[in-house]
């Protein structure tokens, strides 16, 4: 299948020419290996998924990495911690940037040993799954805002009409691009290497199907606060070991957790924070969502819309190497005037502005699907800027001078 390029290309090779050390994190078959190959073929390539290359680095990693000269990518370097002591050594040697470029899809593992061995050497960017604007090829990286400049900007280069369904019960891996591709056998796949690989490696659980049970119960939660005590009573085990689990699919990319805006001015608003798969054709195949009219017309066809849109919001960020907790979050809680329980889907808050959003399935939004906005009027301490309905309207508009209406294509 022909190459898709990857926003994040441009950020990696920026970050090669003022660090020494580069690492690209993401979940399994994001396209890591795929990128790395076609865009910096100038650079020896080593993986230690070979096991021969994995036995030798770890008997000498000093002897590993003189044979093997600079620049280098080494692929799944997680499965060689020790290594990045010895990368440390060799790259302090040279007064030369872009060195090692290093991958793997165990974020636990990699962070620790990268921040340990490697403070101030490496710079560290997340792979997500392709963006819809990767797979309608389209020239637009800028990070999303709910703003008319942003809207003005992504005119004549918004996401073409298309079955968005099929592309969230598709799911977003490059693999499955290629429309050949059964998607019932690559998900099948797809979660036995990680529970067999990642989970196996990273908590050495016993009991795979247990741990199978415990992702189909959150898969079903996907857009929603997280329970420990309900997931814990789906899958019979307590809830410190579901709080565990869950930090394990967090590492590991499988999900995004999504924490609520904290203010002193909103005293009413509560910590429990959200989670969302990263990938909607996961949740969906676990959830045996399978065929697009089911999933359009059922229980979940909001949540999954949702995961969607949150889901390509994060990406805009991420394919800008910026770390998306750092910018967003949501609000529930009670600081409404009628003290009931009101929610705002996603905050946006960049340079003290805060940008509110809702994201529905109609195609004709209303006032009334913001009327919680005015919550953030408490808020004293900051800006409250332009807002927007994230929808499957035709095309942008607005509802009043402080909020528009964007439809998903202009993610």
């Amino acid at each position: 299948m022909k190459y898709i390029e990857r926003q994040i290309e441009e950020k990696i090779k920026s970050l090669l020419s003022t660090y020494k050390v580069v690492l690209v994190t993401g979940a399994r078959q994001v396209g890591k290996t795929r990128l790395l190959n076609e865009v910096f073929f100038d650079y020896n390539y080593i993986s230690f998924d070979d096991y021969s290359e994995e036995m030798m680095a770890k008997s000498d990693a000093k002897r590993f990495l003189t044979d093997n000269g600079i620049p280098l990518i080494i692929d799944e370097v997680q499965r060689v911690p020790e290594i990045f002591r010895s990368i440390k050594l060799f790259a302090d040697k040279k007064n030369q940037y872009g060195q090692y470029l290093l991958s793997g899809s165990q974020l636990f593992k990699l962070m620790n040993e990268a921040s340990d061995s490697l403070a101030g050497r490496v710079a560290i960017v997340e792979l997500p799954t392709l963006s819809l604007r990767e797979i309608m090829r389209l020239d637009f990286n800028d990070r999303f805002l709910p703003t008319r400049e942003y809207i003005s900007n992504r005119n004549g280069k918004k996401a073409k009409d298309t079955n968005i369904w099929e592309i969230i019960i598709r799911g977003m891996y490059p693999e499955l691009q290629n429309a050949e591709k059964d998607t019932k056998d690559f998900y099948d796949n797809y979660i036995r290497t990680y529970l067999e690989r990642d989970v196996r490696e990273i908590i050495n659980v016993q009991n795979l199907d247990l741990f199978y049970k415990f992702m189909v119960s959150v898969a079903t939660r996907t857009g929603q606060l997280i329970n420990y005590s309900s997931i814990a009573s789906d899958v019979e085990v307590d809830a410190d070991t579901i709080k565990k689990w869950i930090s394990v699919l967090e590492t590991s990319n499988i999900i995004y957790i999504l924490y609520p805006y904290a203010n002193k001015e909103l005293k009413r608003a509560i910590k429990t924070p959200k989670l969302y798969f990263r990938d909607t054709g996961l949740a969906c195949y676990l959830t045996r969502w399978l065929t697009v009219d089911t999933l359009k017309h059922g229980a979940m066809n909001e949540a999954m819309f949702e995961t969607f849109v949150i889901s390509e919001i994060i990406k805009s960020y991420s394919n800008n190497g910026l770390d998306y907790k750092k910018y967003m979050s949501f609000y529930n809680g009670r600081d409404n005037k009628q003290e009931t329980q009101a929610e705002i889907d996603l905050l946006i808050e960049e340079n003290n502005v805060i940008y509110p959003i809702e994201i529905k399935m109609t195609m004709t939004p209303s006032a009334n699907d913001i009327k919680n906005f005015s919550i953030l009027d408490k808020i004293k301490s900051k800006k409250i800027g332009e807002g927007a309905v994230i929808c499957q309207a035709d095309k942008a508009g607005f509802i009043n001078n402080d909020v528009n209406i964007i439809p998903y294509t202009y993610i």
